[in-house]
Formats: structure tokens, sequence, C-alpha cells
């Protein structure tokens, strides 16, 4: 009967003149798999029953269980059975009588997808044999008791990375008799960077611990003067989140057989983590209006987006680079590739690529914001996967920058890597993915040229140095901060640096030589810019210093224009325009202070906190022009967090936030956000409103999840003051 039905079923499939099979890229569709599948006719007094039948399959599935410890997957808030490619583990088959080699046959089956084939990795049979091969599928029996049979199973370490069902499968005379479908046995099998023939191989336990096993991290954020750091909740062990991690690459539409590649993972992620063009999962805004939505700065983790993803199938607003980035990390590490969140301060948007940023001024040294059209975001932050990347030459391996962050297309989509740093460090930007781009938003130089009234460009300053000077990542083991900038660049002026450049160029990197331009630069004045660290709320002043190394007195009229800014370096509006005329005696420095008065700027302040003063002096006497432009961001007010009592696994304990209103005006709608990965789901509340120099408390009762060191994050966010936060680390006693 079974076989009438099965052939009828493949009549009925789509037809397609290309191709015998349709597209197979649903980790959670299935199909019918039969529990006789008989080899003819069958004998009237043909009884299963009399066969090798399986009663029941033990999957030592528990987080306390040897598979779970043994394979590092002990942490999934999930009852299935999670194990990693490449490495044995172990099954108990309960038969209906003991099983006897010399006669009874059985075999597993994995099986992906709807239309599993053996071909394509989603159909996988597994004999019995006497020995595992290290990196193949395999399977031996390990013991024998009564009726139960346990086996050591080896999976293959180029496996595809999702969810299995597993099929027992016996042998009779008459066909072949199968375990019905229980999704109790699935088992999901993961990438596995503790093995040696993997992929994503890491050879450095302390290493992996951060890297795959650490749910929480820290986002360097501010400006490259002023480096500020929050933590962020990965969040890749809780509940639903490995599902949902799996249901974006259905998203992508990614074939199950290319799903054991990391390559073609974040390749396809980078491209599934924002909504642009494929209705992804995060809707960037960069506006300052989050209308319908939550506000970017609002976001603690990454667990609250992916759920609400992975319920609604829509896009959830709203994101910037840090979020793109912290989910991105929750994914790869999720999924266990190697990852983490790099912070690259002042880094080039270019838009077309030829690794200069323009900036034009007019024929006063103020700046066009006009024809100005590249900018230099205070930060971006983007993420690195470790991997091996077979399909380049040897040595451009390791460490992989994948970017989620829609900036420009890639192949007709937005998505960006991987792309080896190493090839960027060296300037082989000829290697795939995007790493003319990467390059770029490390490298490039900013030229200030004036635009004279007849249209003639002088280039008055080139500075090689601002972009990309600072790149870091949070240390392994710690919060602290690592400088990791001579990865992606050789120190500014050595030889090296010079051939990656020219190496770059000759890789059709587009670089214009300043031979196209007039270029004097005014060497003998040098003019500097300083901020006094400053206080949101607060009045504060900047410096404008000058040092004359020449035996002449100069005049140098000064202007300083006051924007405030995205942290994209995008103007929103100019705030402070002041001009003064500055006296420069012979072979001497002088100062010049100018206050910023809070007044000036509390109205138009974007949640950030971020200005950027522009300053631009013509020395009278020669008409050279020289410019200088600095970013600053503004202290914000952070939320205290503490906790009463003891902390007890399952037991009742209390949270306490609390926020005092510095600013001279009341806060309106205020939301409060708190979570910790392991010892609470995220809890909002809002609150109406916090008149100045008051105090808003908020206690929380919880249970706490799991025992050890953990951390609780918290949020405030209003209508005038965003990018609040405070955290705490907490010790969470064994019950």
């Amino acid at each position: 009967m079974s076989e009438t039905t099965s052939t009828n079923e493949e009549n009925k499939l789509p037809l397609n003149g290309r191709r015998a099979i349709p597209p197979n890229y649903s980790n959670d569709e299935e199909n019918e798999v039969p529990e006789m599948e008989a080899f003819g006719l069958i004998p009237r007094g043909f009884n299963p029953r009399d066969y090798l039948r399986v009663v029941d399959i033990y999957m030592f599935k528990e987080p306390q269980e040897i598979n779970k410890q043994e394979h590092h997957t002990d942490k999934y808030y999930n009852p299935k059975l999670i194990v990693r490619r490449g490495q044995a583990f172990q099954i108990q088959i309960d038969f209906n009588r003991p099983y006897k080699p010399e006669t009874d046959q059985f075999w597993l089956e994995f099986l992906m997808g709807r239309y599993p084939q053996q071909n394509k990795g989603t159909y996988i049979p597994i004999l019995v044999g006497n020995a595992l091969k290290p990196g193949q599928w395999g399977a031996k029996v390990i013991h024998r008791e009564n009726n139960s049979v346990r086996l050591s199973i080896m999976s293959s370490t180029s496996c595809i990375i999702g969810k299995f069902r597993l099929y027992v499968a016996v042998l009779t005379p008459y066909g072949i008799l199968r375990t019905r479908r229980n999704s109790a046995t699935d088992t999901y099998i993961l990438f596995n960077p503790w093995c040696q023939l993997d992929a994503v191989y890491m050879d450095n336990e302390k290493e992996r611990e951060e890297y795959v096993l650490n749910d929480v991290g820290i986002v360097f954020h501010g400006n490259v003067e002023d480096v500020k750091s929050r933590s962020w909740s990965y969040g890749q062990f809780e509940e639903n989140i490995l599902d949902a991690c799996l249901f974006l690459m259905d998203k992508a539409e990614l074939e199950l057989s290319g799903r054991g590649n990391p390559i073609k993972i974040c390749r396809v992620a980078s491209a599934v983590i924002n909504s642009r063009d494929d209705n992804g999962v995060i809707a960037g805004s960069w506006n300052n209006s989050y209308d319908y939505g939550v506000a970017p700065s609002a976001w603690t983790g990454s667990v609250d987006i992916l759920l609400e993803y992975y319920s609604s199938k829509q896009p959830v607003r709203y994101g910037q680079c840090w979020v793109f980035a912290g989910v991105f990390n929750t994914f790869l590490r999720c999924l266990g590739i190697p990852a983490r969140l790099i912070t690259n301060y002042s880094s080039a948007h270019d838009n077309n690529a030829n690794l200069r940023l323009d900036f034009f001024l007019d024929d006063e040294g103020k700046v066009d914001t006009r024809l100005t059209k590249d900018s230099v975001w205070n930060y971006h932050c983007w993420n690195e996967a470790w991997m091996t990347r077979p399909d380049l030459p040897v040595g451009f391996g390791g460490w992989q920058v994948v970017d989620g962050t829609p900036q420009e297309t890639s192949d007709g989509m937005y998505r960006c890597g991987p792309a080896s740093v190493q090839a960027i460090k060296h300037g082989h930007v000829c290697f795939q993915f995007d790493a003319p781009f990467v390059y770029a938003e490390v490298n490039s130089d900013i030229f200030y040229t004036r635009v004279e009234k007849n249209g003639t460009q002088v280039v008055e300053k080139i500075d090689t140095t601002r972009i990309g000077q600072l790149i870091v990542t949070k240390e392994v083991g710690g919060d602290g901060m690592v400088d990791i900038t001579e990865e992606y660049k050789f120190r500014e002026g050595s030889d090296e640096e010079r051939l990656a450049l020219e190496t770059a160029v000759m890789y059709g990197v587009k670089k214009q030589s300043t031979q196209d331009t007039t270029y004097q630069p005014q060497t003998d004045v040098e003019m500097d810019f300083q901020a006094q660290k400053a206080v949101l709320g607060n009045d504060f002043k900047v410096t404008v210093t000058f040092r004359n190394k020449s035996r002449n007195s100069y005049t140098a009229t000064t202007y300083l224009s006051g924007n405030i800014v995205f942290y994209t370096g995008v103007t929103k509006s100019e705030f402070k325009k002041h001009s003064f005329s500055a006296k420069l005696e012979p072979s001497s420095s002088s100062s010049f202070d100018v206050v910023i008065k809070s007044s000036e700027y509390m109205s138009e302040l974007l949640e950030q906190a971020s200005f950027h003063f522009f300053v631009t002096a013509r020395i009278n006497e020669t008409g050279k022009i020289l410019a200088v432009q600095r970013a600053i961001v503004l202290e914000i007010p952070t939320l205290r967090i503490k906790t009463k009592g003891e902390l007890v696994a399952g037991k009742e304990a209390s949270v306490i936030v609390e926020f005092t209103n510095p600013l001279k005006q009341t806060l309106e709608n205020v939301m409060l956000r708190l979570e910790g990965p392991g010892v609470l789901r995220t809890i909002k509340k809002q609150f109406g409103r916090i008149p100045m120099n008051s105090t808003l408390t908020w206690e929380v009762k919880f249970f706490p999840m799991r025992p050890g060191l953990r951390k609780l994050i918290a949020s405030l966010n209003s209508d005038a003051l965003r990018h609040v936060y405070g955290e705490l680390n907490v010790q969470i006693q064994k019950p």
C-alpha cells in the first residue's frame, strides 16, 4: 500500500523544467516517512510484531547528561538533544527483545526538510559498524544489556547545521519497519569550534568560552577621544532563540545543502539581519523619530528582537549599527560560529569607495553641506566571525568581517562580508566578499577642498590619520577593551602600510592622486582643538590653540561651527557660530576659549548627545586655510542597579533600579527595560514623567533561573534623554 501512495506523492510535485525537486530551504517542513516500506507483495501470515521492534529511544538530552555536557550545549534552554558536528554522541534504543547482531539488522536515519536526499546531506542513513572514523557519519554499539543497546554516533564535520528528525529502521524479509515520527527525538546539530576538522575550529579554550559560550558582551561607542561602553545581552541560549536563528536561514532561502558552510551562512545572514530588500529582522532608522517602534538606544539585548521577528515574521523597529551587530553576534554564537563585536572609531562611509572623503569648504572656509556627501561615523560596529576560507589562497582564514548594517549594496543586496581581516590588512582586496568597502572604512583620507567662486578646487588639507584610528573589541574573559587596530592596518607611515595601500590600489581600489589638484599646505602654523569633559545639561568650554613655528607675526580669522550630529556624522543642525580674530606671535603658542552654554544645545540634542565642531582659520597674510574637526560626546548619567538580600536560583529576589533626572527640564514618556540572560526575561515599565532633580525608583521581583555569575542590564528611554544605561554583575547561588 505504501508503495503506491509514495509514487502518487511524487507525481504531484510541482513540475519545473529545470529541476526534478523543488527548492529545499525550510528546516521546518517535513515529508511523510512510511512506517512499513514493503519490498513487494506481503504474505498473508506476516506480522511485524514477530520481528525486532523499537520500544523506546533514549537521547541523553538533559543538561546534566553526557551529550550536552561533552558538546558544550548544556546552557541551551531547549529540551531536545543539541550536539556539535564531528564529535560522538550517545543514544540508547530499547527493543522488544534482546538484539542479536548475527541475524538482526537495524540502522538510523537522520532527515531534514521536505525533500530529503542523500547526495544533498538531508537524508543520512547510518549503518551500525565496528569502529567510528573521525569526521564521518557512523555508529557503533558500545553497550548491550537485556533488550537495550547503547550506541555511539559520529556526525560528519561538514554536516548541515539545523534540526534533524530521527528514525530507526529495522530490516525484515518483507520490508523495512520504521519508528513513528517522534519530535522528542529531534536532534539539533551545530558547528563545532572544539573539533579540529571543523571549518570553525578555534584552538584556544579561553577564546572558545568567550566567542561561543559567553552570552553577554560589551558594545564600545562614544568617540575616539572619549570611548564609552555598555553591556549587551546576546542571550544565544535562551528559550526559542535557536529555532529563531534557524528560521533566519529559512527566511534567507538558503538551500539546506548549503548550511554546513559558514561562509554561505554569514553571507546570507548579513543580508537577512537588516530589513532592506528582504523584509529581514531589523528596520534601521537614523532620523531620530521612532514612531510605532522602539528607539535603537532602548534595546538591552538581542532576545526580544529575535523572538518578536520569529513570531511576527515582520521587521522589528528600530535598529542602528550596534543593534544589527548585537543580533548578528547572537545568531553566529548560537549556531556555534565563534564571533565578536567590533567597533571602528571614525569610520568612513565613503559613497564612491575612492579612499577619499571629501569635505568641501566655501571661499570663507565654512563647510559647504550642499556639496559634501561623504560622512565620518563617530563609530561603526560590525562583527568578526572565525572560519577557514578554502575559497581563498592559504593565509586568509581566521577572523572575517561581516556587517549586517545596511550601508551599500553587494551583489544587489544590502549585505557585507565575509571579508578576510588579513586580506584587508595587506591590501589584498581582490578576495571576496566586499573587502574594498571595509578597506575604505578603516583607511580613507579626508580631503578638505576649498571651492572658489569660479569653481576651481583647491585642496587645503589632507588628514591621513583620522579614519579608523582605533578599532576595538571586548577582551577575552573580562569587560575591558582590546585595541585590535594593528590586525586591520600597519602602523601609520610605515613602509608596510605604504605597500598595503599600493596593493589595494593595484587590485582596483580607486585612489585619486593629489596631482590632480593643487595642494600646498600651510606648514608653519598648526591649529588644534580641545574640549573639556562635558556633562549633559551643563555648560562647557572648548579651546582652539595655534602654534606659530615661523618668525613672522600672523593674524588668523577663525570660524568655529558647533553642530548637533547623528553618530553617523550627519549634521542635524548648527547650534553655535562663533568667529574671532587671533593674533599669532612669532615662535609661540596662543589659546582661545569659547564657552558652550547648555541653553544653546539642549533643545536640539539628539539621543547620543554627539557634537561635531568644525574649526577653520584663514591666515590673512598668506591666504592659507587651516581646518580641524572634532567629535564630542557628552557624559550621560547612568542608571543605578542594586539587589536586595541573597540571590538563590529558583527563589524570589528583588532588584532596584534608580535614576535621578539631571536636566533642567521634566522628562516625559519614560520607559525602563531590565533584562539578564539566565536571570530574568526582559521586563518593561512605562513612567509618565520625572521632574528635574527628582529620583525614580523601580523595584522588580523575580526568580533567578540559573546559578553562576550573571549580569543585569537596564536602559532608560524618554523624549529628551536616551542612551541611559546601567548594569550590575550578580552572583546567583545554588539552591
